[in-house]
């Protein structure tokens, strides 16, 4: 989850009802069930699906600051462009423009959004992922008297 939302293009997904976050928390309700024989509770899956969520912000966070360091002087390169060639632009606009860099802000304030917005989607893909990937339960053992 946070390896797709940090990465500049693929991160799209997630204006599909946030695919990737939904994605990490069902993928993580799914390793959680292959890991015990027992079927899992929807609380397990809602937990794992919270865990994955805030661990996808911090990959997140650790891979936006290089990512936003080399992908920035294209942009600016890019909005510089888009200025250039719009001639009837106000003057403050023209100034924001210029002056605006994502930089530490725009990271922190990525990493706040996608740690609250990772939380809340991933609980629902753990949700989802414990009601799929649930095994179902054992068959009751009985007890057979021994033949005389």
């Amino acid at each position: 989850m946070g390896v797709l939302t940090a990465l500049p293009i693929i991160s799209a997904g997630n204006l599909c009802c946030c695919l990737w976050v939904i994605g990490g928390g069902l993928v993580a309700a799914y390793m959680l069930q292959q890991g015990q024989p027992a079927p899992i509770t929807q609380a397990d899956g809602a937990l794992v699906g919270l865990a994955a969520g805030v661990v996808g912000a911090f990959v997140y966070l650790l891979l936006s600051i290089p990512i936003t360091f080399l992908v920035a002087p294209m942009e600016r390169m890019m909005m510089q462009r888009f200025i250039d060639r719009m001639a009837n632009m106000p003057p403050e606009f023209r100034e924001f423009a210029t002056s605006y860099t994502a930089g530490v802000l725009g990271i922190a304030l990525g990493f706040v959004f996608w740690l609250f917005v990772g939380a809340v989607f991933s609980t629902i893909g753990g949700l989802l992922g414990s009601a799929i990937f649930r095994r179902p339960l054992p068959p009751p053992a009985t007890d057979i008297p021994p033949a005389a």
